[in-house]
């Protein structure tokens, strides 16, 4: 009897315990099944970054941040001392090179040009002279009158003076043409690569005054007044407001086959209203990005992608790190 009792009792608490677990189970089914998966995301904005190409200090700042710019506006400006002494140092060796120019074009001086005539003349009235003597002792040692040994000596100065005079002529001529083409040429090459070298620096006199390159937002402004900027270093990150999306990290299993173009409704928690966004890319996050595991029970990996989607239509407010999310 006593048996039979507990046997009893071991029943009523098996169905107890089975009723309990069902009634747990559907209560989890019918909650947690039922639960909406939340995907958060974030309003991102594309940007760029105002930097100087050449070594400075940030002499003024003409804009603060949250300052709205339009291409053109000064944004700062910026003290460059090595940069204006390189440039009086290429402004001399374009003077230099543009003198040495126009003298090879010019030619020689007027006075440079009569002293080279007045040796050529002197050189022809030698050689005349010479000539003559040379004349009158070939026509004596014709006679018997004179030696060979003279006959030589006047037919080597003839010679002489003869050379002297072309090389005399060459030298006017030389003067009076000028510098060679070659020469001109080369002159030339010189004051090319000195404006070359003008110009270079003066567009890194250029970067000492920068300026917005498109419409935009100053978002962030990194050096203050009076400090030195390294070649390249930022100064401002000005975000283009009207060029606005929203990225998203979704794994496969929530993409539930999203393709290019889809619309997707957001809600925005900062203006508690819904928005549309519409799906222009979608990227593999790579393996280094966020993944869930299965393996561990049979099944595969899920890798991460990102997802960015702008607003079919404009919404006023949308700002960078704001939250959009997807049910």
């Amino acid at each position: 009897m006593e048996n039979k009792k507990q046997h009893r009792s071991v029943i009523i608490a098996l169905i107890a315990f089975s009723v309990v677990a069902f009634i747990v189970g559907l209560i989890g089914f019918f909650t947690i099944g039922s639960e909406e998966e939340v995907i958060q995301g974030q309003i991102d904005v594309e940007e760029y970054r105002v930097s100087s190409k050449v070594p400075s200090r940030v002499l003024r700042l003409l804009v603060k941040e949250g300052d709205y710019v339009h291409a053109g506006d000064t944004l700062a400006i910026l003290d460059a001392p090595e940069v204006e002494a390189k440039a009086q140092q290429v402004r001399g060796m374009e003077d230099a090179a543009t003198a040495m120019s126009d003298m090879a074009r010019a030619g020689a001086r007027k006075e440079q040009i009569q002293g080279a005539f007045e040796l050529w003349q002197q050189a022809k009235a030698g050689l005349d002279i010479a000539k003559k003597s040379y004349e009158r002792v070939q026509r004596l040692f014709d006679e018997g009158v004179v030696s060979e040994q003279k006959r030589d000596e006047a037919y080597a100065s003839y010679k002489a003076y003869e050379a002297q005079e072309k090389a005399a002529k060459s030298q006017y001529d030389m003067a009076q043409n000028g510098a060679r083409r070659e020469e001109k040429a080369a002159a030339q090459a010189q004051v090319n690569s000195a404006k070359g070298a003008v110009n270079e620096v003066n567009s890194y006199r250029k970067e000492t005054v920068q300026v917005a390159q498109m419409d935009g937002e100053v978002s962030t402004i990194y050096p203050k007044v009076g400090e030195l900027l390294g070649s390249g270093s930022p100064i401002m990150t000005i975000s283009i407001m009207n060029d606005i999306w929203g990225t998203f990290n979704m794994r496969e299993d929530q993409l539930n086959g999203l393709k290019l173009g889809d619309v997707l409704k957001a809600f925005v928690p900062a203006f508690n209203k819904e928005i549309e966004l519409k799906v222009y890319s979608i990227k593999d996050e790579g393996s280094y990005a966020t993944w869930k595991a299965t393996k561990s029970n049979g099944q595969y990996d899920m890798k991460t992608f990102e997802v960015k989607a702008r607003p079919v239509k404009k919404f006023d407010g949308l700002r960078p790190g704001m939250s959009v999310i997807i049910k």
